[in-house]
């Protein structure tokens, strides 16, 4: 179904109900610059490093695309997927049985979730709306509940301490947004909607925020302007 969530006067902050679950494919395609050549990277990475029976926890997994991708390429793992939208699960659990995939999708707050055990987390486009005072606490208990080798994957929105090229880069972003078919209402309407809501750091700040929670080794495996996905290894 096409994204026409901000075709009308919002009358409330962002949220993942039931009407952008109903979009959300849509919106993360036309929303999110690279969302398939990127996710597609991530999966081949953990294909590399993942063995048999290993347990992937994908936090926000919304309607499930990257678990029951990962389905697909390798077999035999522990798949959990973990969103506080009633909506986003029950899609999730839809497409994934429509697949034949083997994901568990958990309708919980994954900030108190056990994720113990994990050999790969997944948190895409999912940390930047976290507050900042529950964010570093958050980093460090994925950290101390990965297993001894495992890797924390973190897609996230990033802003720039320079703001001539910060507001350069947010113009680019939105001439990208208008070419994916969206208006220039649609762009304001979801900016006001999301402000408050989705709070970014800065490049070096979630590199230093990795680094503190224990992780020793981070990479930047993709970058498009204001956008940038970071793999940690324990």
């Amino acid at each position: 179904m096409e994204d026409k969530v901000f075709s009308k006067p919002i009358e409330k902050q962002f949220e993942f109900d039931e009407e952008v679950a109903s979009v959300f494919d849509d919106m993360l395609n036309r929303s999110v610059p690279f969302y398939k050549e990127n996710l597609n990277l991530q999966i081949d990475i953990l294909e590399k490093f993942l063995q048999n029976g290993d347990k992937v926890i994908d936090l926000g997994s919304s309607t499930g695309t990257f678990l029951i991708e990962l389905s697909k390429k390798k077999k035999n793992l522990k798949l959990i997927g973990i969103d506080n939208s009633v909506a986003m699960i029950k899609r999730a659990k839809n497409k994934a049985k429509a697949f034949g995939s083997e994901v568990e999708f958990v309708n919980s707050d994954f900030l108190k979730y056990d994720l113990s055990g994990a050999k790969a987390i997944i948190a895409n486009y999912t940390v930047q709306f976290v507050r900042p005072l529950k964010r570093e606490k958050l980093i460090k208990r994925i950290y101390d509940s990965l297993e001894n080798g495992g890797i924390f994957l973190m897609s996230e929105k990033l802003i720039t301490e320079n703001k001539k090229l910060n507001k350069t880069m947010i113009d680019i972003y939105y001439e990208y947004k208008k070419k994916m078919g969206y208006s220039e209402f649609e762009i304001a309407q979801k900016r006001e909607a999301l402000e408050n809501v989705l709070i970014p750091y800065t490049m070096q700040e979630n590199i230093e925020m990795l680094k503190n929670a224990g992780f020793k080794e981070t990479e930047v495996i993709f970058r498009w302007n204001n956008f940038a996905t970071f793999i940690a290894f324990k």
